[in-house]
């Protein structure tokens, strides 16, 4: 029976092959159309042809390979893998954990209910053992095998990366289907129509030695923690992030470190990485699923998922489970109307227009009047007026679910309620920020009421624009965000949603793009700020010019007999003198393509001149040259007598390629050269592992100012893994951390990263700028020198908080 359940899944999944294949075909030829360069659109174009040369061979591929895992290893194989993972874990490997793991998550988020269900009856079938990590029923284990395909079709990480987006959607929506449609195969089978729900909250044994002094008690973070990961995660065990919940205790229950679970100030998100302590990082790992046996295979599992992605995506898996057990309450509460939209009925919708009414008013009474509605009216709220309006927003709460008319609409009300109950006793946010999201909790309610995805996925617009919201004050108090620019927005974002209460989710979207489009102004409006942010990103385009043109140079040279002395020149001065004419001039103007001209006219004079018209040519063209080369390391401020050492250099060497019976440069090859030169910045690439040679002074003699408040974090330390140079490139703009820099402890707002991400810049509310390098910025997250101002975001923690209550008194729900 259990082999019948698998190939009837895979038949069910089998049937997205062609129709991906297609969509992907057709996505990776528009691309080509919207490439931003010529160079990109023939990477592209290649990339387009490769694959439709390949896609049949990889659709075979990954069916071949899903028909493989049908048959789960056994627990001798199972142990043989689990010993393999004992060894150093190689990049791709690494890599390609990352592109399955966000297939997975992106599964989970939609399928999480049906997968859950699925994974119990299975374990009925099969005698109570967990699904195999490579069971082809787990989302990881289908999204690794197709990435697996992917690389042995010869198709690019890069390109899979480009297409991703069309790949979730046409995957998440096959395994949503082929998951319900396995799960109506067991029941037409008789396998457990009704599951118990009991059996989904697993606890530690006891008599556990790990168990501490917690023994079998299970708070709102432990039953609930437990059945909302799993629920999140698509079936088994809990992680261990849910099971530790806000706890250390509770963290030190489980087995688990706080730092491995990824949560609080002492958090190492380093603690999984890969690089040099990779070796122990997977030693670590198989020592962990031998501590937690006891639990179950799942916690193994998911600790194996989660050594592949970053401390943001395993943050993301944890909040998908909060996700995941609001979901199934709603569902067991209330039935499958909870997951049907439907407007609210006539009554419910009058009374929320009403109360959202009141509640304007309310505010603005406190203001002043109507006219206080206005965005430059500044008024200072306090704690008190925030306890009022919550206070007040209680009381509406009952009223309204007086006027529902299903059990569906009271559970929603009630859920919103504590949400914003929750967001209201932040006392992180400034007290005028939460009575302005207080007036968000009628339209908020609107958009639940009418669109249950509000409820089950960390995307929906409004949950990401109170989140957003919300990240970004935590730094403030009430005396600096009073009257500030950012306090003005959130009061536009909120007014406009108030004026449009029958768009729903349109209006959460068009204004939380605004909000973005806001921060990115806001957050480098101060003129300091300013100039910084454009000598960084001076300093970095040159900088990486530089690199990219010794590079080439160095492919242009290879092959050309030509001295050492100008090899020398050209990789280590004219390189630099080519970068900062391209920032200063352009790429493209008069004298940046004159100077590149210069570097081919410097191979050909150089190399041999047997030829008496070939010496002639030399003598006559010589002083122009030596002038466009004195020009350019003026230009890039080599002067004076390191100048002049580079032009008798130059001058000996051309002397002696009189003499010289070398082999000539044919002309064809510095013609060739010539027009590379001309082009150069098709080759150059965007690397953020790239050094860049920054320092304070350096700064201040571009800035023109007292650098003294400038902190330059360059590169070096430790070597950051793959996962956290991935998270540092995740981090959103806005949001507050905690920095320990050369012993001193500093709130910062990330405001900045350069266009290719080689330069990040964090301010603290007292003024003071660090310019961080992209490696140096991932060794610091690596570390635990800079942690994440709050572990989840504002609404998952509100849900989470809602949980907790309703938990402790779930006859609330619905009265």
């Amino acid at each position: 029976m259990p082999r019948q359940v698998r190939e009837h899944f895979v038949g069910q999944l089998e049937r997205v092959l062609p129709g991906l294949s297609d969509a992907l075909r057709l996505r990776m030829f528009e691309l080509v159309d919207s490439a931003a360069s010529s160079r990109e659109a023939l990477e592209r174009r290649d990339a387009a042809v490769d694959f439709d040369r390949q896609r049949h061979a990889w659709c075979e591929g990954v069916r071949t390979a899903w028909r493989k895992a049908m048959v789960p290893p056994t627990a001798t194989g199972r142990s043989r893998l689990e010993g393999m993972n004992l060894e150093l874990i190689a990049d791709d490997v690494v890599e390609n954990k990352i592109l399955a793991s966000r297939l997975a998550l992106a599964v989970q988020d939609k399928a999480g209910l049906e997968l859950n269900d699925l994974q119990v009856r299975m374990q009925h079938l099969e005698g109570g053992a967990e699904l195999a990590p490579q069971d082809v029923l787990r989302p990881e284990a289908v999204a690794q095998l197709m990435v697996e395909q992917w690389a042995v079709a010869g198709l690019g990480r890069s390109w899979w990366q480009l297409v991703q987006d069309v790949i979730h959607k046409h995957m998440v929506d096959c395994l949503v289907a082929a998951y319900h449609a396995t799960n109506q195969f067991l029941i037409d089978c008789g396998v457990l129509p009704d599951i118990d729900l009991s059996g989904r909250v697993k606890r530690a044994p006891a008599t556990s030695s790990r168990a501490g002094d917690i023994g079998p008690q299970q708070g709102p973070a432990g039953d609930a923690g437990w059945a909302g990961h799993a629920a999140g995660h698509g079936g088994g065990d809990a992680g261990p992030a849910a099971l530790a919940g806000d706890d250390p205790r509770r963290a030190g229950a489980a087995g688990v470190p706080r730092a491995a679970a990824g949560i609080g100030p002492g958090a190492r998100p380093g603690s999984t990485g890969r690089g040099a302590g990779g070796g122990r990082a997977a030693h670590d790992e198989s020592a962990f699923t031998g501590h937690t046996r006891g639990l179950g295979g799942g916690v193994a599992d998911e600790t194996r998922m989660l050594t592949g992605s970053t401390p943001l995506a395993r943050a993301r898996m944890r909040a998908s489970g909060v996700i995941g057990q609001l979901k199934r309450l709603l569902v067991d509460r209330v039935g499958a109307a909870a997951e049907q939209p439907s407007p609210p009925s006539p009554a419910l919708a009058e009374a929320i227009g009403r109360h959202a009414t009141q509640i304007q008013t309310q505010v603005q009474s406190r203001m002043g009047g109507e006219s206080s509605n206005t965005l430059t009216e500044v008024v200072v709220f306090d704690d008190a007026a925030v306890e009022k309006v919550a206070g007040d927003l209680r009381q509406r709460t009952g009223d309204l679910k007086k006027k529902a008319a299903t059990s569906s609409e009271k559970a929603t009300i009630e859920i919103v309620a504590l949400m914003f109950q929750s967001i209201l006793s932040e006392e992180r946010i400034p007290p005028a920020v939460r009575v302005w999201f207080a007036r968000l909790q009628m339209p908020v309610l609107r958009v639940a009421l009418a669109e249950p995805e509000f409820f089950g996925t960390l995307q929906h617009p409004a949950r990401q624009l109170i989140d957003r919201m919300g990240s970004c004050v935590l730094g403030f108090n009430a005396a600096t965000i009073g009257g500030s620019a950012l306090e003005t927005e959130i009061k536009r974002v909120v007014q406009v949603i108030e004026q449009y209460p029958e768009t729903g989710r349109r209006v959460f979207q068009l204004v939380y793009e605004e909000f973005q489009k806001f921060l990115a102004k806001f957050l480098t409006e101060k003129d300091e700020t300013q100039r910084l942010v454009s000598v960084a990103q001076q300093v970095e385009q040159k900088e990486t010019m530089a690199i990219q043109y010794t590079i080439e140079l160095r492919k242009m040279l290879q092959d050309l007999p030509v001295r050492e002395e100008i090899r020398e020149f050209l990789f280590k001065v004219w390189a630099e003198v080519l970068a900062v004419a391209a920032v200063k001039y352009g790429v493209q103007h008069a004298e940046t393509v004159s100077l590149k001209k210069s570097a081919a006219d410097l191979v050909w004079s150089a190399s041999a001149k047997p030829n008496r018209n070939d010496r002639a040519r030399v003598i006559q063209e010589l002083p122009n040259l030596l002038q466009r080369l004195r020009n350019g390391m003026s230009l890039m401020g080599l002067t004076g007598q390191a100048q002049e050492r580079q032009i008798k250099t130059i001058g000996d060497t051309l002397a002696d390629a009189f003499m010289a019976k070398t082999e000539t440069i044919p002309q064809a090859q510095i013609d060739a050269m010539t027009k590379r030169l001309a082009n150069l910045e098709d080759f150059i690439s965007d690397d953020p592992s790239a050094d860049l040679p920054l320092d304070a002074e350096s700064l201040e003699v571009m800035l023109g100012i007292d650098a003294s408040r400038i902190e330059v974090v360059a590169d070096g330390g430790s070597k950051p893994s793959d996962a956290m140079q991935a998270w540092a490139l995740e981090l959103q703009q806005g949001n507050w951390f905690t920095l320990d820099h050369n012993g001193g402890m500093h709130q910062v707002q990330y405001v900045w990263r350069s266009d290719r991400r080689h330069l990040h810049l964090f301010i603290s509310p007292e003024g003071r700028s660090y310019l961080v390098q992209a490696g140096r910025l991932a060794s610091y997250l690596q570390a635990g020198l800079l942690l994440p101002a709050e572990e989840e975001a504002l609404t998952v923690r509100a849900t989470r908080d809602a949980l907790a209550k309703l938990d402790a008194n779930p006859e609330r729900l619905l009265t």
